[in-house]
């Protein structure tokens, strides 16, 4: 049996994960879940009989996705060349303090 999903099942829950409610945030919550009840069952009720499982919504490579290609390489001597300070070609940056 499914449990109704009323202010007091949010409150309860939220008591659970230890932070109140209000009333008037359980009741928008309420308002909230049943739409999105709503929407779950718009798309249950969608017919996927003969339809193939997807893991993307594309099948052919995508236009805006670029081939890797190197350029601007610069060497490990330009990368370094206004580093305050280094030690054994990395940089040494001051320890962050809160």
């Amino acid at each position: 049996m499914e449990e109704k999903k009323d202010r007091e099942y949010f409150k309860k829950l939220a008591h659970q994960l230890m932070f109140d409610l209000s009333d008037e945030e359980a009741d928008s919550l309420v308002r909230e879940f049943g739409t999105l009840e709503g929407q779950m069952a718009l798309l249950d009720a969608v017919n996927t009989d003969g339809v193939e499982e997807m893991i993307y919504p594309f099948e052919a490579e995508t236009a805006f996705v670029r081939k890797d290609e190197v350029s601007n390489v610069i060497t490990q001597d330009e990368a370094m060349a206004n580093v305050d300070k280094k030690i054994e070609g990395h940089f040494v940056l001051p320890k962050v303090v809160k």
